[in-house]
């Protein structure tokens, strides 16, 4: 062990591990050392228990779940567990499903390290949507289709203004909604008020890279239903594409009319 190493010992160290969608096999190698090396893992519910396997059998595993609606961790909770087992000297691993940086709530874990001077990393992972279009085999974008691709979200922080989502109705756009399965019909409306067509493709794919995944095909005009008559849950993406074919169809119908 180095110097360095040693140091960072003594101060100990917080990561931000991506642990991907689901399945183990799409970590990085980086998600995987870090994972080996942790004194201290912090994981949810979205973090299969056959990841949990990769860590050391003398690393503590404590349990941070959150849902919608219920939470027995807040964030602030958390923040104040991972500084305060990492000033122990401990090597600290907070497990996000997906990718930290996509609605992972990592800004707040990285100021707390911050403030408390200690040292914090983000370990990217593979996020949701990514591995949803692998899995159904769709490209995020398309040449000559989609040349702009959108994450969002359909749930805000309570309080908050709803994202303005007409910005992405418009031709082109590939969009990726993230904790919009009770928000479809909000979302539904919000894209087609802004001019999105009622006819424009959405898969869903629902637990990407589980035992239990789902791929269910609509439309936006036909979201809400599609969803209720499936009994599809969280987790969820909802992939809503606006092709340039499909503008330049409607503007040939209009035309004629």
């Amino acid at each position: 062990m180095t110097q360095q190493d040693l140091q960072s010992r003594k101060a100990g160290h917080i990561a931000l591990v991506g642990a991907g969608p689901g399945a183990r096999d799409l970590l990085t190698l980086r998600a995987l050392e870090r994972i080996q090396c942790a004194d201290v893992l912090l994981y949810d519910r979205l973090v299969d228990p056959e990841i949990m396997e990769l860590a050391s059998p003398r690393a503590e595993r404590i349990y941070v779940g959150k849902e919608v609606g219920r939470c027995a961790w807040p964030q602030g909770r958390i923040d104040r567990l991972i500084v305060a087992k990492a000033r122990l000297g401990l090597r600290v691993v907070r497990l996000k499903s997906g990718d930290p940086s996509i609605f992972g709530r990592a800004c707040e874990e990285i100021a707390a390290a911050r403030a408390s001077g200690i040292e914090v990393e983000i370990v990217p992972g593979i996020t949701a949507a990514s591995a949803a279009a692998a899995s159904i085999c769709h490209p995020l974008t398309e040449r000559g289709e989609t040349d702009t691709f959108a994450v969002t979200t359909g749930t805000c922080r309570p309080g908050d203004a709803n994202p303005d989502r007409a910005r992405l109705a418009h031709p082109g756009t590939s969009m990726a909604f993230y904790m919009a399965v009770e928000r479809a019909a909000v979302v539904r409306d919000d894209l087609i008020g802004a001019g999105a067509p009622a006819e424009c493709p959405v898969e869903i794919v629902a637990s990407v890279s589980t035992p239990q995944e789902r791929h269910v095909s609509t439309t936006l005009g036909a979201l809400a239903e599609t969803i209720a008559a499936e009994g599809i849950r969280n987790p969820a993406i909802l992939f809503v594409r606006y092709p340039k074919s499909l503008a330049r169809a409607i503007r040939g119908i209009s035309a004629v009319a």
